[in-house]
């Protein structure tokens, strides 16, 4: 029996075996190598992106607004940084980070202040609210994200983690 990415109840052959094996026997001599890494990790994230949106759902947390309160908590205390430096760490337009913003600051989570440096530039500061709702939906993310990894040891997961890192790296590079 396969799922919808593939999987077979035999953990040793999946739909990408298949897939590949079908690809050298009909054109022999064509590379296709690439089809065991690349569709495998397609179809992973194809589910990991699934499983994100329905733990998210439940946890009550649309992505873009803890991406922000990560952003900040992560900045250590005292939990604020200017719109430019998230957007740099957030990877996305000044534009997006603004509307992050204002949501998150309508809801209580963050708030916009003036620089205590020279009271021109405006940082965006955790609040008390926001601290403990990032708090306990990265708890509750991480912890249920540690156990979709369960079928790895530690050991692989290191190593899978380093070699991810030279894909992206070189595919980023490109």
């Amino acid at each position: 029996m396969t799922d919808r990415t593939g999987v077979t109840e035999n953990p040793s052959s999946d739909g990408a075996d298949a897939i590949q094996e079908a690809w050298a026997r009909e054109r022999p001599g064509t590379p296709v190598a690439s089809i065991g890494v690349i569709t495998r990790i397609w179809w992973i994230g194809r589910v990991l992106d699934e499983d994100r949106r329905a733990t998210m759902l439940r946890l009550g947390m649309d992505a873009g607004t803890l991406d922000l309160l990560s952003t900040l908590r992560r900045a250590g205390p005292p939990y604020r940084l200017p719109p430019s430096e998230l957007a740099r760490r957030t990877l996305v337009s000044p534009g997006a980070v603004s509307q992050r913003v204002a949501r998150s600051e309508r809801e209580g989570l963050v708030r916009r202040m003036r620089s205590p440096e020279d009271g021109r530039g405006v940082l965006v500061e955790l609040t008390e609210a926001g601290h403990a709702e990032v708090e306990r939906t990265v708890d509750d993310l991480l912890t249920h994200e540690e156990g979709l990894l369960s079928a790895l040891t530690p050991g692989q997961r290191d190593q899978l983690a380093g070699l991810l890192r030279i894909l992206l790296a070189d595919l980023s590079a490109r």
